[in-house]
């Protein structure tokens, strides 16, 4: 695995430079972990702090004729880190949060970032393995508070992740949407949830989860019976 993984002690955020190396033709499936980011993000321009012994990675995904919609990638990587995460800690109870946070027990225990950059995917995963960050918005969590999760190092999530990557990346290939979709909602939280939507600086919208559509929007029901689809947005649980 070594080979595929390049370490770096320190850098702003290993997106900026994996887009760099997507320009001098980095090939798909090599990686970039930084021990620390100084400049790292997250989902909606939110920043993504960058605490020791925790995991900050990124990879790049070469977009080929006859691949399927690209939007589809972000509920693909979900799986590919739930399924890497449940697998390190199987007596942990973790699940995915729309589009592809992982989340344990309401906290985030992983987030992802996929940016385009021409005939490619940047995807940056930061997983809490050592330490849960203190934010002011939302609940953390870390591996190490997990069962079966002290003295986890970031190297050996990211050993488990980089196959499971592969794994989910070629499924999605050769099925689309509709061969992950089914894992997506079986690794979710269930039908009924009550989540809450943030679009920007509009109203919020609560309602209760009521699947993904063919193309992985997410579906709401309100308390007045409205089916909402929405495909973008900030969302919250509210159980």
């Amino acid at each position: 695995m070594t080979g595929r993984i390049r370490l770096v002690p320190e850098t702003g955020s290993t997106n900026a430079d994996v887009r760099a190396l997507a320009g001098d033709g980095w090939p798909e499936g090599q990686w970039l972990r930084a021990e620390r980011q100084s400049a790292g993000r997250g989902r909606l321009g939110r920043g993504w702090l960058s605490t020791a012994g925790n995991l900050h990675a990124s990879t790049l995904i070469r977009l080929r004729p006859g691949d399927p919609p690209v939007s589809g990638l972000g509920l693909m990587l979900g799986v590919a880190v739930h399924a890497a995460l449940s697998g390190l800690l199987p007596e942990a109870d973790v699940q995915l949060k729309w589009p592809n946070d992982v989340m344990a027990g309401g906290a985030k225990l992983a987030g992802m970032l996929l940016e385009r950059e021409g005939d490619a995917v940047i995807a940056g995963i930061g997983v809490n393995v050592a330490q849960a960050p203190a934010l002011p918005d939302r609940l953390t969590a870390a591996l190490a508070d997990l069962p079966g999760g002290a003295g986890l190092m970031a190297a050996e999530v990211l050993d488990a992740l980089v196959p499971a990557v592969d794994l989910w990346l070629a499924r999605w290939r050769t099925g689309g949407l509709s061969a992950v979709l089914p894992e997506w909602q079986r690794r979710a939280h269930p039908p009924g949830t009550r989540l809450l939507l943030s679009m920007g600086d509009g109203p919020s919208l609560a309602g209760c989860f009521a699947g993904l559509e063919a193309d992985g929007a997410l579906v709401l029901e309100t308390g007045d019976g409205a089916r909402h689809v929405v495909h973008s947005g900030d969302v919250g649980v509210l159980d």
